[in-house]
């Protein structure tokens, strides 16, 4: 088990990794989580107002310390990722975009192709896209882009009912078998739901079925 938080958001401000902030928003949370060290340590969404020499340095202190053992990164564009690294005396461990077979920017924009050129794990935040991949077409159609999001649900059923799985769990094999080693993060407390989650470890997906996906979710061809 890893121990894992995040830093940088302030409702009402909305943002601030600043190196007071980062260092304060760690103490607090070795006291909440009752510990002496975090095993990862994240900048929840990018302040546009810290130097990334400023963030990297608030970072090395805490490493150095022993307060933490790896920084992570959520909400980063690649460049802010490049410009962060610059300054760090060790690696980023960890990206956090949102993913999903519902959200695929991250194939697209650059964040993705960067992990696996750093060898930096993705850990996909809501790879259920909210809720929306557990919606019944029905209930899809009636959201904004409600066919588009019909038709993929609709695709997913047909591989699950191939596999013989969740509809949840399709939606999470369908990162799991890209070759960046991509970690869902599932956001349950109910033991069923985990459970449904991990028979995703137990589907076979082939090229073509991926990019039926992708197709579903683009609501066209791919050329």
């Amino acid at each position: 088990m890893l121990i894992a938080t995040k830093c940088g958001i302030i409702p009402g401000i909305p943002y601030d990794s600043s190196a007071e902030h980062i260092l304060r928003s760690a103490e607090e949370s070795l006291k909440r989580l009752r510990t002496d060290v975090i095993d990862l340590y994240q900048i929840h969404r990018p302040d546009l107002l810290a130097h990334p020499e400023e963030v990297a340095r608030a970072l090395a202190r805490l490493k150095e310390s022993g307060k933490i053992r790896a920084a992570g990164i959520s909400n980063h564009t690649p460049s802010q990722f490049a410009a962060l690294e610059r300054f760090l005396p060790f690696p980023i461990a960890t990206h956090q975009p949102e993913l999903s077979a519902w959200c695929l920017a991250p194939f697209r924009d650059g964040v993705i192709d960067q992990c696996l050129e750093r060898g930096v794990a993705p850990l996909a935040w809501s790879p259920l896209a909210g809720g929306k991949l557990g919606l019944s077409a029905a209930e899809a159609r009636k959201l904004p882009g409600g066919e588009r999001l019909a038709g993929l649900i609709e695709r997913l059923d047909a591989l699950a009912r191939r596999e013989g799985v969740p509809r949840a769990a399709i939606a999470l094999a369908f990162l799991l078998v890209h070759p960046a080693g991509i970690i869902p993060i599932v956001g349950t407390q109910r033991p069923e739901r985990i459970r449904e989650c991990l028979r995703a470890f137990d589907v076979k997906l082939t090229r073509a079925d991926w990019y039926s996906v992708v197709q579903a979710s683009d609501g066209a061809r791919l050329p």
